[in-house]
């Protein structure tokens, strides 16, 4: 069989938020791998059909997509259903959005979540979360210091690994506590439910 057709009459893998910038590259990833793709995204910002027409230019019938809102329940649940995994990548964004909105963002980023983990229990599927590095607030407890070009940590353990997850959490902003209690629900759907679930507590993602 064809690198092209090895992925037909498989179960999709579910990206939702699948036509932005990270969620567009990680469909790629995954259709070039041979892997029917589910996007689920509701379009709302300008520019995204240009990324959706690169996939299906590249893939064709590989990729499906369909326009539903992670605030619609019903919806989500029903489009979810064939879904073998999910990536949940869609979101509110921005912590001055939040500020301005923050009912907009608790809907999306904190009930959008729950929305996405209830659909997920339903069919079993893992959900692989994209929260942010908002949810450790500034580290003021890390001491930093300036070199030629950039800031860096003082301790040569974080400045080699990174922060580790033992770190205590710090919500600040709408936006961080709408992630913050997203990411958390995440974590505890497999500790509740036995779902599988993973959290990946990126920052500024660029390229």
């Amino acid at each position: 069989m064809s690198e092209r057709h090895r992925g037909l009459g498989k179960a999709p893998v579910a990206v939702i938020g699948g036509s932005g910038f990270i969620g567009s590259n990680l469909a790629d990833s995954l259709l070039s791998d041979g892997e029917p793709v589910l996007v689920i995204d509701n379009l709302s910002r300008a520019g995204v059909e240009q990324n959706l027409e690169w996939l299906a230019q590249k893939h064709g019938n590989h990729l499906r997509v369909e326009a539903v809102d992670v605030r619609d329940q019903a919806k989500l649940a029903s489009v979810l259903t064939p879904a073998r995994a999910i990536f949940h990548l869609a979101a509110q964004t921005a912590v001055t959005t939040s500020l301005i909105d923050p009912a907009e963002d608790l809907d999306i980023n904190l009930k959008g979540t729950f929305n996405v983990l209830e659909a997920a229990r339903q069919v079993s599927a893992p959900v692989i979360f994209a929260s942010t590095n908002k949810v450790y607030g500034s580290l003021p407890q890390l001491a930093v210091r300036e070199t030629d070009d950039r800031y860096e940590p003082c301790d040569e353990a974080i400045r080699a690994n990174g922060v580790d997850e033992t770190i205590g959490l710090r919500f600040c902003t709408p936006y961080g506590c709408s992630k913050g209690a997203a990411d958390q629900y995440v974590l505890d759907y497999a500790k509740s439910y036995g779902l599988p679930t993973a959290v990946l507590r990126m920052s500024c993602i660029y390229g």
